[in-house]
């Protein structure tokens, strides 16, 4: 294989931003290529296995975290409780499914977005879009719209403190099952749903004491006072990925890896076969996933897994579906179909979010939780129908109390989305609406169960 981590160059690219300096980005990238990795091998390799479970119906995928993550948000209290939200949604999914659920968040990387047009007018003024803040700044002026390589710096060292600070978290005591009780965010605790979660905590506490009284404890068992979580984003900027992609010297792999998260995706406007995103991603060993939207073709799709996954291998790739609640039941199965009938060994993932976003009539770029929720039980129905079966769910959320995302259990309204809008790109969920679909979640994984339709059964 003659593949390197610069193969990319040679190919065509979009959704790349016009630096003005071409010097200041080579000494940037220079720079990233010196520093140590922000994840391992290892890990990744252990993501993989697990992500190979669910491909087998043994397990459930949850990933979930920010849109487009902003160093002017960047906080621990953020941090802490937007991985709190996701324990809660983890412990739900778990019931529901009664087997193992992987946790990897939109976390420590997620910074630049692709847009739909590389300029954007207002009042007259053209501008270069807003393209995250790995790239340039929100404000509407020439200098900050203007792309500066010395963001990837600052992206670096802010993955490198979330690294650390979701590695404590997720060793240290907060995923302690203990603690259950203590996960339940402020702004939460007077709704339904965080009663709901703590019935269900209660239930828990009560089965840690049986197993305490049969010697069964965290000190005892590391899976009740750890976890494992991993970290994702979307790849787009590939000067920053091949900055900090590495060869594996300490595993029997000996491939190279993409160091800046766990797990990287392609999304849905750079999928294409010949381009650069795909060739830089056919090279790493990482696990990776692969947005699929409704204008995918069933054999580009096909060739594309081709491409991407070789040698089949379970957990290897994870497709991303993202249709929107109107075209889910009939975009989807022709996708499905075509997998199942190649024997590709894939994850099936639900993105519920990109294909529902709409502008209220408050101007506010929204998503209504009714949609959102309404292609998660098309994902799960399309998947009954075909035999095959819905894996995870991929999600945007904060630990935070926003007001994005229009309805839900916390009844946000088009009138109150300016109450809380704090997102730099797209609507998240708030904290109760992210609980409210992992109970909806937990309710269709049961329901297979209990028509003995489980995952591991439609496989």
């Amino acid at each position: 294989m003659t593949w390197q981590p610069n193969s990319w160059r040679d190919r065509p690219i979009l959704q790349v931003p016009d630096y003005p300096n071409e010097d200041k980005v080579a000494s940037v990238e220079a720079k990233l290529a010196a520093m140590p990795p922000l994840v391992f091998a290892g890990e990744a390799q252990r993501l993989r296995d697990q992500l190979g479970a669910v491909a087998e119906g043994k397990a459930f995928l949850l990933q979930g975290g920010d849109c487009a993550e902003s160093f002017a948000e960047f906080s621990a209290n953020n941090i802490r409780d937007s991985f709190r939200v996701l324990l809660q949604m983890a412990v739900v999914l778990t019931f529901g499914a009664a087997m193992p659920v992987v946790k990897i968040g939109r976390l420590a990387g997620q910074f630049a977005k692709p847009r739909s047009a590389p300029t954007e007018v207002i009042d007259g003024i053209e501008l270069p879009s807003y393209r995250g803040d790995m790239v340039n700044a929100m404000g509407f002026t020439d200098e900050e719209r203007t792309p500066d390589p010395k963001r990837l710096l600052r992206v670096y060292e802010q993955s490198a403190a979330t690294l650390n600070l979701l590695r404590a978290f997720a060793q240290g005591g907060l995923a302690d099952l203990t603690k259950v009780h203590s996960w339940v965010v402020g702004f939460l605790r007077d709704t339904p749903e965080a009663a709901r979660f703590e019935e269900l905590a209660g239930r828990i506490q009560e089965s840690l004491e049986f197993m305490r009284a049969c010697g069964v404890t965290p000190e005892t068992a590391r899976p009740l006072a750890e976890t494992d979580f991993y970290t994702s984003h979307e790849a787009l900027l590939l000067n920053y990925e091949q900055a900090l992609t590495r060869r594996d010297t300490i595993t029997d792999e000996q491939g190279w890896y993409a160091t800046s998260a766990h797990m990287i995706w392609i999304g849905d406007r750079t999928r294409q076969p010949h381009g650069a995103h795909v060739e830089y991603m056919k090279g790493i060993a990482n696990p990776i996933g692969l947005k699929c939207g409704p204008s995918l073709d069933p054999d580009e799709l096909s060739r594309l897994i081709d491409v991407l996954n070789p040698d089949n291998t379970p957990g290897r790739l994870t497709l991303i579906a993202r249709m929107g609640a109107d075209k889910v039941r009939t975009g989807l199965p022709p996708l499905v179909k075509a997998v199942q009938k190649s024997g590709a060994k894939v994850v099936w993932c639900c993105d519920p979010m990109h294909g529902n976003t709409i502008k209220a009539s408050t101007g506010f770029k929204t998503r209504r939780v009714d949609d959102i929720m309404a292609e998660v039980r098309g994902f799960f129905e399309v998947h009954d129908e075909i035999g095959s079966h819905p894996g995870g769910v991929h999600f945007e959320m904060t630990g935070q109390n926003v007001t994005e995302c229009v309805g839900g259990v916390v009844d946000v309204t088009e009138a109150r989305l300016g109450d809380r809008y704090h997102t730099h790109c797209d609507p998240r969920l708030n904290g109760g609406q992210a609980l409210e679909l992992a109970f909806l979640i937990a309710h269709l994984l049961k329901k297979r169960r209990d028509t003995g339709l489980s995952l591991s059964e439609a496989v």
